[in-house]
């Protein structure tokens, strides 16, 4: 690992306008870290990846770098990109251990953060080493949210989520696990016990239905409750996912890891709407990938598809009068997901959208004064880096709000 960073640090052009950096969406300062990097400065280097991306090991490990850094280095026109999330991994994973907490003055006003996902860390992060009192609240027993419950450990190790806790905890912030915000607590509560503002990134934890005959089939299950605990399912020899996202990806990879000897994923378009990357892995692993299929229903021995017709531009414009049944042990939903309705329910004056996301304005607030909320729970299903770039600019919202 040491002398391919090395090699591909040395591979850096340090343009004068790095696309690469202006493609990642929290703005990775890359030429800058590659020079702290090659002039042997690692500490200086993790400082200020942490500084810029509190999640920065994560990230490097699980973004999307073809369609963000790396889609857009210069040297990838006419060969390979400098692979710069490697080399981001290794100072960041280092540092991390290292970095040392300073002592913070402490001012007399809390938050609240709903949810320890990738939002929820980071505005967790910020706020506390401006000095705020910050409790994060924890629907799970382990924090990280769809990082910890909904990527695979072979994509992710788990091992670094328990680090960040051990940095959370050291910067002053309290957890409270398996505490549900919007059942027995709500948002009111907070309030009423001295928090002088919230946020909220409880992500998209509902899976998406079809709508379809045979959802509630004992051999079906949903790609985002799977991936919460796979040991728990029997999926048998055969499996099929409907769906071809990056979740999709994942249940499928995770699906061979625990037992199953084919798995086939199906999408009633012509395009997946998974990176090419994660699609490459899952093909690796054996997946097979079935365009032009729109499912109808599910039986006990396996979905019920109809053919797809294409016109000239690959879109859609009707099906095929037959039907085609797959047999399958296990068929698996994995279509995206939606928002938790709980804190909308029991919160005064919190809207949301038609699509069950909160609606927030320019500053990252809600329609419910002193409440802020970032990710996926206002966006949708989005990736991590999204999630903690504007995560950084709620909690410097929160901030502006407190101080005021």
């Amino acid at each position: 690992m040491g002398l391919h960073i090395e090699n591909e640090a040395d591979r850096c052009l340090n343009c004068k306008k790095p696309m690469c950096q202006q493609y990642c969406p929290v703005q990775t300062p890359i030429p800058h870290i590659i020079r702290l990097f090659k002039e042997n400065r690692l500490q200086a280097a993790g400082a200020e990846l942490f500084e810029n991306n509190p999640l920065s090991v994560v990230c490097a490990t699980v973004c999307n770098h073809e369609m963000q850094c790396a889609g857009h280095c210069v040297l990838g026109k006419k060969g390979s990109p400098v692979q710069f999330y490697d080399i981001e991994k290794f100072i960041s994973d280092s540092y991390l251990d290292r970095m040392e907490i300073p002592e913070i003055p402490k001012k007399n006003k809390t938050a609240a953060v709903i949810g320890s996902g990738p939002a929820g860390m980071t505005a967790a992060i910020i706020l506390a080493k401006h000095g705020y009192g910050v409790t994060i609240f924890e629907e799970k027993d382990k924090i990280g949210g769809m990082l910890q419950y909904g990527i695979p450990e072979f994509r992710l190790p788990k091992t670094i989520l328990t680090r960040y806790k051990t940095k959370l905890l050291e910067m002053g912030v309290q957890i409270r696990p398996n505490t549900v915000m919007g059942g027995a607590l709500n948002i009111e509560n907070l309030f009423r016990d001295g928090y002088n503002t919230v946020f909220v990134g409880t992500g998209v934890w509902r899976p998406k239905t079809l709508g379809i005959e045979g959802e509630c089939l004992a051999n079906v299950h949903f790609g985002i409750s799977y991936l919460a605990n796979p040991s728990a399912y029997d999926l048998g020899e055969t499996v099929a996912v409907i769906g071809m996202g990056n979740v999709a990806m994942d249940v499928a990879r995770t699906a061979f890891r625990n037992g199953a000897q084919r798995v086939l994923l199906f999408a009633r378009g012509k395009r997946a709407t998974a990176s090419s990357h994660e699609m490459a892995y899952a093909r690796l692993d054996g997946a097979e990938f079935i365009f032009g299929k729109a499912i109808e229903k599910i039986t006990p021995e396996g979905p019920v598809f109809k053919i797809s017709v294409f016109d000239e531009n690959d879109k859609i414009i009707g099906y095929e009068e037959k039907r085609e049944l797959v047999l399958a042990d296990s068929i698996i939903i994995a279509v995206s997901q939606g928002p938790k309705n709980k804190l909308v329910m029991t919160t005064h004056n919190l809207e949301c959208s038609e699509r069950g996301l909160l609606i927030t304005d320019e500053n990252c607030m809600t329609t419910r004064p002193g409440v802020f909320a970032a990710g996926d729970v206002v966006h949708g299903a989005k990736t991590v880096v999204h999630a903690v770039e504007e995560a950084k600019k709620a909690a410097n919202a929160m901030i502006a709000y407190m101080e005021k």
